[in-house]
């Protein structure tokens, strides 16, 4: 009979977590090995299997009677861990005495490690999306790690900015460490820097508690407990703890007229920042300031949310645990600095024990973050629907809102995208507004391309080209959709090969519909009216335009949806004639 050893992780607890492949390992296993509350969790699924547990600390006991069960009686032994039992699991443990006694994968006892879902993945579910950006795990058990090292690791964290989770942190022993965790990151992150802290996490008693850095001592934390201790750009919505995908964001015009929105249009390309970047922006930073920052509209600072029953504040006094509340910042006098919170709540906490604290010695106070999220303002700027030429006064003025780190980019449609790092983009909008430039916003959004009309000399069409930009122009589409407007049977500015064309001529309108405007095998739109009558060329694109934008999937292009519709508005979609494509030369 052949041993074999599972290191199985059996994720948060409940049943509908655990993986298919931890409940087959469970049921060819004839000895499960694990702590006594883990064997708990997972009784109802085992059958007649040899059960051995132990303590909470005597993880080491447990792998090497794992080792021995399987080597010397040739079982099949699967040792249990909550979550991942390669995150502070017993995967690493089991290796270890392995190694001690020479095995080697080729002739020791086969090892399979079967993994499962860990506290920061489970308890972040819970709490909403926190851990979106770079993210630490910390376990503040000192039984097998120094706490020296441990409170470097805080450090360190701490001034990188990781969101971190911190697993085993108080047990009826050990109570100083989630203090000391506290006092430390108080020197980097604000305050009201969002904490969640999920007991039990999907299990029967499970509680879960969105607080802040100051005030999450106030909780009851235990060994069931993980806390998520959120970085400078995470924030609370709706009781939900949200940390963007990255620090800088951009935003653009929802509509030429509406507000502007700070969250609209994060794009995955903003982040990580590059290299460059980053070390720019930090020459050029200001000093942080000394006191911590008042708490935000946009970041919420307490929010208790339990959802079994909600946990009272810990007695002060039975629990020996004293945290200070953030005093507000008023003008007669300057708040204190979150290390001097950190160590009246340490001085209480000893005086309740009679220990007397000493001063820190070189202790240094580091100021909280000021760093915020850098918002990249962009948006199309152009001189008008028909006219084509920008003053030099209006160029000085784009080019003075850009600044140093700010980026013009030409593009090919008659508009020019302005992106710029900027908390205020008002400033930005009414200075190009009041000297006569539109501004529209860009991405999956409907242009107007119009011709100059010939420097304005053919100006009928004009109104029905700028009547279609004020109705149309910058609403949000399933796919980018451009309208070439040209105001004269020339058509010398290309209308014809945009998603729609229309053509102004003798006195009335042509219609093209489904360019395919990309590719080898682009081609002009099919040509679906002549004639049309001025009063009726507003009215009929408007309807055609609202159709694809209820009717087309998401990322569907113009062309693609009017063959796919095969009709819009009576016109029907036909097959284009198809050019003969010989092969370039060079073999592209």
């Amino acid at each position: 009979m052949s041993g074999k050893l599972f290191v199985i992780g059996f994720g948060p607890g409940s049943f509908e977590h655990i993986t298919k492949r931890a409940r087959e390992a469970l049921q060819e296993s004839d000895v499960i090995i694990g702590y006594s509350t883990y064997v708990d969790l997972i009784r109802g699924l085992l059958t007649n299997q040899q059960i051995v547990s132990t303590g909470m600390t005597e993880e080491v006991a447990r792998a090497r009677e794992a080792v021995r069960q399987a080597e010397e009686e040739g079982k099949k032994v699967a040792v249990i861990s909550s979550g991942d039992s390669g995150v502070y699991g017993m995967a690493g443990l089991v290796y270890e005495v392995l190694v001690e006694k020479g095995w080697t994968e080729a002739t020791g006892v086969p090892i399979e490690i079967v993994p499962g879902i860990s506290a920061i993945n489970s308890c972040g579910a819970i709490l909403g999306a926190p851990i979106m950006h770079d993210a630490c795990t910390i376990s503040l058990s000192d039984h097998l790690t120094p706490w020296e090292l441990i409170a470097k690791r805080i450090d360190a964290a701490g001034m990188a900015d990781f969101v971190i989770a911190l697993y085993n942190p108080r047990s009826g022993r050990r109570t100083r460490q989630i203090v000391e965790a506290q006092r430390i990151l108080l020197q980097y992150r604000s305050p009201d820097t969002p904490v969640g802290i999920v007991k039990s996490a999907y299990r029967e008693r499970e509680t879960v508690v969105v607080t802040t850095l100051a005030q999450m001592l106030e909780h009851d934390i235990g060994m069931l407990t993980t806390v998520i201790i959120g970085n400078t750009s995470t924030f609370v919505y709706d009781g939900k703890m949200i940390t963007p995908r990255g620090y800088q964001r951009k935003y653009t015009l929802s509509a030429d007229e509406q507000p502007l929105k700070p969250h609209q249009r994060l794009r995955v390309e903003n982040e990580p920042w590059s290299l460059e970047a980053s070390e720019e922006r930090l020459a050029s930073a200001p000093a942080a300031p000394a006191t911590p920052a008042t708490p935000k509209a946009e970041r919420p600072v307490a929010v208790t949310e339990d959802r079994v029953t909600a946990t009272e504040p810990a007695n002060l006094a039975a629990t020996s645990t004293a945290v200070l509340e953030a005093p507000p910042v008023t003008e007669e006098a300057a708040p204190k600095a979150p290390f001097a919170w950190a160590m009246e709540a340490l001085t209480a906490i000893n005086a309740a024990k009679g220990i007397e604290t000493k001063p820190a010695v070189g202790q240094v106070n580091r100021p909280v973050s000021s760093f915020t999220p850098e918002m990249i303002f962009e948006c199309a700027v152009s001189p008008g629907v028909a006219n084509k030429k920008i003053t030099p006064l209006q160029m000085m003025a784009i080019a003075e809102v850009a600044g140093e780190k700010g980026e013009i980019e030409y593009t090919p449609h008659h508009q020019m995208i302005l992106r710029v790092p900027t908390a205020n983009p008002d400033s930005i909008t009414s200075r190009l507004r009041e000297l006569g430039l539109i501004l529209s916003p860009i991405g999956d959004v409907l242009q107007v391309k119009a011709c100059d009309f010939c420097d304005g000399e053919k100006k009928d069409s004009i109104p029905y080209a700028d009547e279609l930009h004020q109705k149309l122009g910058g609403k949000e589409m399933p796919k980018e959709l451009k309208i070439g407007f040209n105001g004269c049977g020339m058509a010398c500015y290309g209308a014809v090969q945009e998603d729609i064309g229309i053509v102004f001529r003798k006195g009335k309108f042509d219609l093209f519909l489904g360019a395919k405007t990309v590719g080898r095998n682009a081609h002009s739109g099919i040509p679906v009216a002549e004639g049309i009558e001025k009063e009726e060329i507003v009215p009929l694109v408007e309807r055609i335009v609202n159709r694809f934008k209820k009717e087309a999937f998401p990322n569907e292009r113009f062309h693609k949806f009017f063959q796919r519709v095969g009709e819009l508005e009576g016109f029907a979609w036909y097959e284009p004639a198809k050019a003969e494509i010989e092969n370039a030369a060079c073999g592209d």
